[in-house]
């Protein structure tokens, strides 16, 4: 029970419902209780806390390339956080506690600028050459374009893009990776943006290059 110190206008100390009263320095403040999570060990919530750590590991290496890649979606929140969001919800199958993280399914960036084809991936020397037809005029793509390849290596949690390699007429580009990346397998990705960079097409999964 709260106990009132100085009237009906005065401060209180102790429980009243929900709230919490007490002073510091002579200051009255009031607190709402703490809230207790009932079976913080669900299966829903050891699932979402698996996903989040997952999807984590693949954008936090990556997250100046996400602030343009999802920056068209950054509303209300982040663009890293917009990323986050879409990538729990989407870049998974199966249930808890058999789910995967299917790399297929994530997006590094997304919008409606008209996405590359032919695109494909292989290994380069010490790197990975990524290659794409030009398709300027489709759509929305224009032959300024910009493309963003985007190289991630799961064992080191560690990645390599280039958010202007090379323009859309262009047709290829090529990312160097560490030296001691050699023989060890790689994700990659391509997206694009508009020159003006006011534009983002959605990103493709090429696959994955084993480092040469």
């Amino acid at each position: 029970m709260g106990t009132i110190k100085q009237g009906i206008l005065g401060g209180f100390s102790g429980k009243v419902g929900t709230v919490i009263g007490s002073s510091w320095n002579g200051i009255s403040y009031m607190r709402g209780r703490a809230q207790h999570v009932h079976n913080p060990r669900s299966d829903g919530q050891m699932m979402q806390r698996s996903k989040f750590t997952q999807v984590l590991e693949l954008l936090k290496p990556i997250t100046a390339y996400v602030r343009i890649g999802f920056k068209t979606y950054a509303k209300q929140q982040t663009a890293f956080n917009a990323a986050m969001a879409y990538n729990v919800k989407n870049a998974f199958s199966g249930t808890y506690p058999n789910f995967v993280f299917e790399p297929s399914q994530a997006l590094v960036s997304r919008g409606n600028l008209t996405q590359a084809t032919s695109a494909f991936a292989t290994a380069a020397a010490g790197g990975v050459q990524f290659s794409w037809a030009d398709n300027s005029g489709e759509g929305s793509a224009q032959s300024t374009d910009v493309a963003m390849p985007l190289i991630f290596n799961p064992v080191r949690n560690e990645a390599v893009f280039n958010t202007s390699a090379a323009s859309r007429t262009d047709t290829t580009g090529t990312l160097a990776v560490p030296a001691d990346w050699i023989g060890e397998s790689c994700i990659c990705f391509l997206g694009f943006q508009s020159a003006d960079g006011n534009e983002i097409a959605t990103s493709l999964f090429l696959g994955t290059v084993t480092i040469s």
